[in-house]
């Protein structure tokens, strides 16, 4: 029997609770997230070409995360001694020492919750029938609300600097109140949120920088 399709989740929306086996344990998911920011990531398989190099570039890169109070967590559906063989592989062919946990969700449960299932290709499916867990990235808050969602084909590997420039881009603009433009990186200018005025902006801020009415910049100091 078919399983039906969740209720699509959406920006804004409280990441759906659950508990799962992992590589390092039972895990219930809103207590592993605590007061942090976490990222949740999903692959199609383990022992697979992209979804290796994907954990290897995430594990090295997880100190970064960490750094600005980010948790990682990884989900494959395969069973938990699977990802405890493939993380050795992992290791041994990216050079990184992965220690976050993988979701082992071989029934497609936390797949189908969060809509990480590919319906474009319906051949995009396993041995019994279920289909293929995609490349899906959440980005989910303290509070547990889902910030981002993005989503790759099975064919195409992520870029792990833009899921950081996005958790950079998140936090800068719950702390400041301002917006992010087109390729923003720390450092460079944020932009005024509309609803803003020029004069309360100058106040906040200091210097402005209006390209148009509607178009405002600042240059945020270092702390």
């Amino acid at each position: 029997m078919a399983q039906e399709r969740a209720t699509p989740i959406r920006l804004g929306s409280t990441a759906p609770d659950f508990t799962a086996d992992t590589s390092n344990g039972p895990v219930t998911f809103h207590e592993y997230i605590g007061n942090s920011w976490t990222i949740l990531f999903s692959h199609p398989d383990d022992f697979t070409p992209i979804c290796t190099t994907e954990l290897g570039a995430f594990a090295k890169l997880e100190p970064e995360f960490t750094a600005r109070g980010v948790k990682l967590i990884g989900l494959s559906a395969n069973g938990t001694e699977s990802h405890k063989l493939w993380i050795k592989d992992i290791d041994e062919v990216t050079g990184s020492k992965l220690t976050f946990p993988i979701i082992a969700d071989p029934e497609r449960k936390i797949a189908y919750a969060y809509d990480m299932v590919d319906y474009q290709d319906t051949t995009n499916v396993d041995s019994k029938g279920l289909a293929l867990t995609i490349r899906s990235v959440f980005i989910i808050d303290p509070n547990k609300k889902i910030r981002l969602i993005m989503s790759y084909p099975a064919s195409t590997g992520r870029n792990t600097a833009e899921v950081l420039r996005v958790v950079d881009a998140l936090q800068t603009t719950d702390k400041h109140g301002v917006t992010t433009p087109i390729n923003w990186l720390p450092g460079d200018d944020v932009v005024i949120p509309p609803p803003v005025s020029t004069e309360d902006a100058q106040k906040k801020f200091g210097e402005i920088r209006q390209v148009k009415p509607y178009l405002r910049f600042t240059n945020l100091k270092k702390e």
